[in-house]
């Protein structure tokens, strides 16, 4: 007698899932690859001129910060719902709602990134004849690096979970697969895209860890053998 089909039997672990359903789990999986990639490097573009803004004239850190984080505070099903009559049932809706969720992130951290760049530094440079925009791009963004990439990181993250919710208007990737599954409980396919979405977190931010390392070789100095 043959073992019962577990697509029959409703099991959590079933190879049957992922060998009949391997395209879905594919077309899903790119689809939340290319909404979060594409949030996290538009709300990059936008944080760091607002960072450099901010730094350059205070006053308008209140409202910057303030506006950030008041964004971050309305729930993810308000925030489509506002923006629903600007751009539709698309994808841009969901990627303009997990850029302004990004912003909160990324616009801090660029601040801490710049801030922690020390004073000295930039006396030495501009001793050397550096402008301000040289300056900007020569010493103060690569020593701001190791703080902003924290931030990238953890905006990843966040966005990979979040882009979830855009299967409301069918464009949440693998959150497609979750609720789709929800109103039959089909655990396999329900399991599948869970595990996926937390290793797609997992493998991002460990290629970005990677990233800044290459990016930033002198925050890997290593004490030579006895001290030296």
């Amino acid at each position: 007698m043959s073992a019962p089909n577990c697509l029959v039997t409703n099991d959590w672990i079933c190879g049957e899932y992922l060998r009949t359903r391997r395209g879905e789990l594919t077309d899903a999986l790119l689809q939340h690859v290319g909404i979060t990639a594409a949030s996290v490097l538009i709300a990059l573009v936008v944080a760091v001129p607002l960072a450099l803004l901010v730094r350059a004239r205070p006053r308008f850190a209140g409202p910057v910060l303030g506006l950030t984080t008041l964004l971050y505070t309305i729930p993810s099903l308000a925030m489509f719902s506002l923006l629903l009559p600007f751009f539709g049932l698309s994808a841009a809706l969901v990627v303009t709602g997990l850029v302004l969720y990004a912003l909160t992130i990324l616009v801090r951290n660029a601040l801490a990134g710049l801030a922690a760049v020390p004073a000295e530094t930039r006396e030495a440079a501009r001793g050397m004849g550096y402008g301000s925009l040289r300056l900007l791009w020569a010493v103060e963004l690569p020593l701001a690096l190791p703080v902003l990439m924290a931030g990238v990181r953890m905006a990843t993250v966040s966005t990979i979970a979040l882009t979830t919710i855009g299967s409301v208007v069918g464009r949440g990737g693998l959150g497609n697969l979750i609720e789709d599954a929800l109103p039959t409980f089909f655990k396999a396919q329900v399991l599948a895209a869970s595990v996926l979405c937390v290793l797609l977190a997992v493998v991002a931010d460990l290629l970005l860890l990677g990233l800044q390392r290459l990016l930033t070789p002198w925050a890997r100095i290593r004490t030579a053998p006895g001290g030296g």
